[in-house]
This record gives C-alpha cells, structure tokens and sequence, in this order.
C-alpha cells in the first residue's frame, strides 16, 4: 500500500474551505440530534412509509460518491489543520457520526472489489436520517493527539470503527499502515457516562474483544502490584480487589480456547489467539442471525461459573440485536470475515467484568479518589447475542456483543455495540459509488440496514 494515497492526496480540493459549516444535506433546515433521532424512528416504524426527506441524489456533487472528493463526504480528518478546524465548530461534530476507519478497505468482495464500507454507513446515515458523517482514516493520518480525538468523536452522535483487511492475530499484517494494531488499541478506551453510542464492525468487532481482555489484565495488573492505597489504612478495600483479582488472573492464565473440531487453539489470556482466532469457515455472504445458546462447559472445558454469569447478564440485560431477533423476523446480515472473536474469551471478559464491578461498589468512593479510579470506567459486562451457522453448523458462535456500561451512582445503563457482520453492506458486498446508490424503500426493506438504524436509535436514548 502506498501512503501516498491518502485522502487529501487523492484529492488536493477537498479543503476545509469547501466543508458545509451548518449541518445537514438534504433537509431544508439545520440537521441536530432531534431531527436525525425523529427520522430513524419513522425508518424503523416500517418497511413501506415514503421517504420524508427531499428525494435528492446524494451523489449529484460527489458522482463518485468518495471520500474527500465533495459534499456530502467532504469532511476528512486526514491531518491535525482538518482536527484543529473541526474543533473551531463544535456543531458540525456534535451532529454527526464519527467514521474511524483502521483500514483503506474491509477487503475484496466476489467481483474483486476492494470495498470501503466506511461510504454505506456515511450513506445510509445521510439518506435516511440526513446525519452527517466525518472520517477519521486512522491507516493514512495516524493516530494524532488522542487527548484530543477521543472526546472529540465521543461528543457526536455515534461512533463507528469500521472493518478492515488486516488480521489482529497478526500485527505485522498493518505495517505499511500509519496507525499500528497497538495504536488502534489505544484508541478502544473505555466508554463514560456521557460519551457516544459505539459501533465495532468486523475488525473493529474483533480490536474490541482484544481491547476487553487487555483491559482486564491490565487491572489485574495493577491492583496485584499494589501494597496499599491511601485512605485504604485497614486495606479492607486492597484485600478485596486482590481476591477478586487472584480469581481471575488464575482462570484467564488456564482458559483453553477450543474449536468446535476439538482443536486448542490456544492455551491462557497470554496467548496471541486467546481473543480472536481463525474461524472453521470463511463467511462471506449473506447469513442469518440466530439466538445465541450457552455451550455446553463439561464438553468443552469452560467453567460453569463463566456460563453461568453470562446467563445472568443476557437474562438481566437488553442487548437489542437479540430483541430485534424477535421481531424483525428473520435477519439476513453480510458476513465478510475469515477470523473469530473466540466465545471463550467474551464469556470470560464477561465474568471477570462483572467480578471487578461487584467488588468496587462498596468502596467506590475511595478508587475514585486513587491511582485505581480509571477502572470505574470499565464495562459492567458483555454480552454475546448471536450466532450464525452454515447448514446446521455454529460457524461464528459471537456474532455480536454488547457491551453494558452501569453508572455506580445513578444505576444508569449505557450500551455499545460490536459486530462480525457488516449491517452497513448490501448483499452484493459493494460499496456505494461502485454499485447503484440504494433507495430509501431498499434501504428500508433491508435487515442489516434496519439493523445499523436501530442500533443508532437505541443508542441516541442513552
């Protein structure tokens, strides 16, 4: 790959002096959180309304519909003067979604395309709710200041980290790549109680899950080191954690990841394939998402007490990808992926998760207050959601998770949202501007759009 072929070099006009400075494309009037959250609600209403928006192309100045080239795909982040002038008008990225892209491309469909998913969710956003998108092409600017990044995108309506060609079980398969898969582990952080909805496709779903576990030794790590904390002086709350703690490193240190041949693909968190490994099928194409079922722990060496704690959160918990199972009727979603996010490894991130938080509530008052505060932003739990199968075969047991954010204080519940499947993809697997621009009726008769959609409207109510 040449890192010639950024944005901005393909295309030298897109300057910051041709953005659109009042957000919003099609609507006659300004696009804000209320008018995107009414117009994906009436969306989801059915699959048959008009489009209430003006029947306009969104293609009419950007015939190629790319990146950079013109409005409505006009705001790229490519560089610190477009992140410094984005920050001069906090409405246009407070309205908007947050497209950050790992990778140029999420692969090659059949025809031999390489497919920028990252145009159909701008796409589709626009199209059915006139949100704006901006794209934060982490492959070809880097990273830039994450101090300022973070809370930038996580101001907006949505976040979304797209897929990508590359394989996190290799890091060497991102060289060439302006952000390596360390930074782009950087970036994962913890959600707040304020920030953004977040959306994890592919890649991003699978950068997500080794982010989980990172997390988790990392706290482990930390609290294990730890003699004593101040206004800690009986180390009441120290013992505590270090308990808790010594539970889970021990179990994470011996977790088998098995596949469903009975072949160990790996042996203990330390493992490089202990969160994502090769999956039995390569998937691309339709599937249908099916309900997740717990796996057997006798015949496949899982601890009872990590099933069992995830039958507690998919029971205590909403994780709308599951719901819309239900009433959706079938769902039929691109997959487009040859490695898996190991369901041993959610199942443990889920346990150990939900571990820490019991165990920081009666002394949150005090980690707050220390060099532990960071973990009250850890997730409360993750949820697996669904499956898809080939035959009657599991081929992707952890299609999709959720991740549950539960507020210490106000018991307020956030979610974000990770998926193997690409809900933003047609079909044919092709990227808008390669193949004919979508309706609105397509748009809205189609599950994985439906899907996206309702994603981003569960999220827009937290």
């Amino acid at each position: 790959m040449s890192l010639a072929n950024t944005p901005q070099a393909l295309h030298p006009a897109a300057q910051t002096s041709q953005w659109r400075l009042r957000p919003g494309y099609l609507s006659e009037g300004d696009s804000d959180f209320e008018s995107v959250h009414v117009l994906i609600g009436q969306f989801l209403a059915d699959r048959h309304s008009p489009d209430p928006l003006p029947d306009d192309s969104l293609l009419t100045e950007n015939t190629e519909f790319r990146w950079g080239a013109q409005k409505p795909l006009e705001k790229v982040i490519a560089s610190q003067a477009e992140l410094d002038f984005l920050l001069q008008h906090p409405a246009l990225f407070r309205s908007a979604i947050a497209i950050i892209e790992p990778w140029e491309h999420v692969g090659r469909n059949p025809l031999g395309e390489e497919v920028r998913a990252s145009l159909n969710v701008a796409y589709i956003a626009q199209k059915i709710a006139d949100c704006d998108s901006i794209l934060f092409p982490m492959w070809s600017s880097g990273l830039l200041d994450l101090d300022v990044v973070v809370p930038l995108i996580t101001a907006g309506l949505a976040v979304v980290v797209e897929g990508g060609d590359p394989s996190v079980r290799d890091a060497s398969t991102f060289d060439g790549a302006q952000s390596s898969l360390e930074d782009l582990h950087r970036l994962l952080i913890s959600r707040s109680p304020t920030s953004a909805l977040a959306l994890f496709i592919c890649l991003g779903h699978q950068l997500a899950t080794q982010a989980y576990i990172n997390l988790i030794k990392q706290a482990v790590r930390e609290v294990l080191s730890l003699d004593s904390l101040p206004r800690d002086p009986d180390r009441k709350m120290l013992k505590a954690l270090r308990r808790v703690c010594q539970r889970i490193e021990a179990i994470g240190s011996s977790l088998k990841i098995t596949k469903r041949n009975g072949h160990v693909i790996a042996e203990g968190w330390d493992h490089p394939e202990f969160a994502v490994g090769p999956n039995e099928h390569k998937e691309v194409g339709d599937r249908q998402l099916h309900h997740y079922q717990s796996p057997d722990g006798d015949a496949q060496g899982i601890p009872e007490e990590l099933i069992t704690a995830h039958e507690i959160t998919a029971d205590q918990y909403e994780g709308v990808i599951d719901t819309a199972i239900e009433y959706e009727r079938e769902i039929n979603i691109a997959m487009f992926h040859s490695d898996e996010v190991n369901e041993e490894a959610i199942l443990f991130a889920n346990w150990a998760y939900r571990l820490l938080h019991d165990a920081m509530i009666p002394y949150r008052s005090v980690i707050a207050g220390s060099r532990l505060a960071w973990l009250l932003k850890l997730p409360d739990a993750v949820e697996i959601l669904c499956s898809t199968t080939i035959g009657e075969e599991v081929v992707t047991e952890c299609s999709a998770t959720c991740i549950i954010y539960r507020d210490f204080e106000s018991k307020q519940v956030r979610r974000s949202f990770t998926c193997q499947f690409h809900p933003e993809l047609l079909s044919d697997l092709r990227a808008v501007g390669h193949s004919a621009p979508p309706s609105y009726a397509r748009l809205k008769a189609d599950d994985g759009a439906r899907l996206f959609a309702r994603l981003l409207y569960e999220g827009m109510q937290e």
